[in-house]
């Protein structure tokens, strides 16, 4: 076993990914630096942790397997993110870096919002708080679920329980020790691992079956025998069916670990660079998601003997695995150690940004802002490091049974930050008159939307849509009944004015 070339690639990566957080330690001086690594992020770790920390092992295995059954019509969420990910680059990235700065120099979202709006709402940071942890809590135990499949998978024998935390430990380790630093620096070769990954596997593919035409011959035989047209965007979809695909891409207004790289970024010039970088990588990402998926179909209908391999530790073919198997059938060994520990790396940057957003939500919001509002820097990092553990904790005890009730939550989880978050941060940047009450209401209101709307309505139209226009039209509303104080709009001035002076 320990001279296994993929035990040794996947120990060497673990190895590298804990030498990261202990190099952060030595960096991180103050909350500031354990919380937003001090705003001094250049360019391209800015691109790249933030497109790690948004895609996670969906990436790699939800994806490829969508397209593996369904063909092409499963492509609008990609386009729909892509889509989604270039406006809030272009439109929120350097605002937030400017508002957040000028606005008592927030931190975190809760703060962000509580000094945006006056400063005076002390339930604007409990609302924000509350469903950061709700949703995220959910979000990370379903990574730590994610990170136990892939190790029970490459470790043949190993329990449930042993691959949680083998799967948990490094993350929480890193992440506990190296904070925002630790996270953004890891990111950044976990993007790359992946981005190499998934460029390579259906190349690979490519060569190995000889060509577009022998692939276009095979899919066209699976088409004849499933009766799918898999080369089609439109097969068996409908019009709510893409639209609510392609609303994915509205939940990027409102995702907080996504939200938190442009506030670290170290000035509105570097975001501009970073937004090439990083749309250029999520292309080549989720382009290669959908040819591993197309491919992978093709090479699998010329090779159905091959299908059996990936079956799961129940004997049932888990297309989820497709990436694994081909990964595990056409490289060299130490190359499938490197494809497997980009799969953990996609789990692993998403759970550490989740983890990192969850301890500042309870350190700045709640500790620091109603229980030790004088707390020394060096507090204030150990509150944060412990609030780490516990939150890991509370996620492992949920994931223990894989089968929870608790963890269906998390496919409302994008579409409940979208909403809820999302037309309070666009309009919090664009919007002079925009309320504290506005916002309020529009957070709650986008929130209790997506919770309510399929058990009420029993629509298939995703949640996230009627959930980001209630959440927009209660904000307009409220804000225009009620009314700001000429310091709240003074500031908003000046921010914008200093925004426009950096572009």
């Amino acid at each position: 076993m320990f001279s296994n070339p993929v035990y040794i690639t996947f120990a060497l990566y673990l190895i590298m990914v804990l030498g990261i957080g202990f190099v952060a330690y030595f960096a991180t001086r103050s909350f500031d630096d354990y919380i937003l690594g001090g705003r001094s992020l250049g360019s391209f770790v800015t691109a790249m942790s933030a497109g790690a920390s948004d895609m996670s092992g969906w990436l790699l295995m939800g994806l490829p397997s969508a397209i593996y059954l369904s063909g092409l019509s499963e492509a609008w969420i990609a386009v729909g993110l892509v889509t989604g990910a270039y406006l809030n680059w272009l439109l929120v990235a350097g605002r937030l870096r400017i508002f957040t700065e000028f606005n008592n120099n927030a931190l975190t979202l809760p703060e962000y919002f509580y000094h945006r709006f006056g400063g005076t709402q002390k339930v604007m940071k409990i609302a924000t708080a509350g469903i950061i942890l709700f949703f995220f809590t959910i979000y990370c135990a379903a990574g730590v679920v994610a990170g136990a499949r892939l190790f029970e998978s490459l470790f043949t024998g190993m329990s449930y329980e042993t691959a949680l935390w083998l799967g948990a430990g490094a993350t929480i380790i890193y992440t506990f020790v190296g904070g925002f630093l630790a996270v953004s620096w890891t990111d950044t070769i976990q993007a790359s691992l992946m981005i190499f990954a998934l460029i390579l596997a259906p190349v690979m593919v490519y060569l190995n079956l000889g060509g577009m035409g022998e692939i276009q011959s095979a899919l066209a035989l699976a088409s004849s025998a499933n009766n799918v047209e898999y080369d089609s965007f439109l097969f068996g979809t409908s019009f709510i069916g893409i639209i609510s695909a392609a609303a994915w891409g509205l939940g990027y207004f409102g995702q907080p670990h996504i939200l938190a790289r442009f506030m670290a970024a170290e000035n509105v010039k570097s975001l501009d660079n970073a937004r090439r970088i990083g749309m250029t990588w999520m292309i080549l990402c989720l382009g290669g998601a959908v040819a591993v998926g197309y491919f992978g179909l093709a090479y699998f209908t010329t090779n159905p003997e091959l299908t059996a391999q990936m079956q799961d530790a129940t004997g049932t073919v888990n297309s989820e695995r497709i990436f694994i198997t081909l990964s595990q059938i056409l490289f060299n060994p130490w190359i499938v150690g490197i494809v497997l520990s980009a799969i953990l790396a996609a789990v692993m940057s998403t759970l550490s940004c989740q983890l990192l957003v969850c301890s500042s939500a309870i350190t700045e919001d709640f500790y620091k802002g109603f229980i030790r509002p004088n707390a020394s820097q060096k507090e204030l990092v150990w509150i944060g490091r412990l609030m780490v553990l516990l939150i890991a904790l509370i996620a492992i005890v949920i994931a223990y049974n894989p089968e929870s009730k608790v963890l269906g939550l998390v496919s409302n989880a994008w579409a409940g930050f979208g909403a809820s978050f999302g037309p309070v941060v666009i309009l919090s940047l664009f919007w002079r008159k925009m309320t504290a009450q506005g916002a309020l209401a529009g957070m709650i209101i986008g929130a209790l939307t997506v919770v309510a709307w399929k058990p009420l309505t029993g629509s298939s139209l995703y949640e996230i849509i009627p959930g980001f226009i209630l959440a927009t039209l209660a904000i307009y509303v409220v804000s225009m009944q009620t009314k700001n104080g000429n310091d709240v709009e003074n500031r908003f001035v000046e921010a914008n004015f200093a925004y426009q002076a950096q572009k």
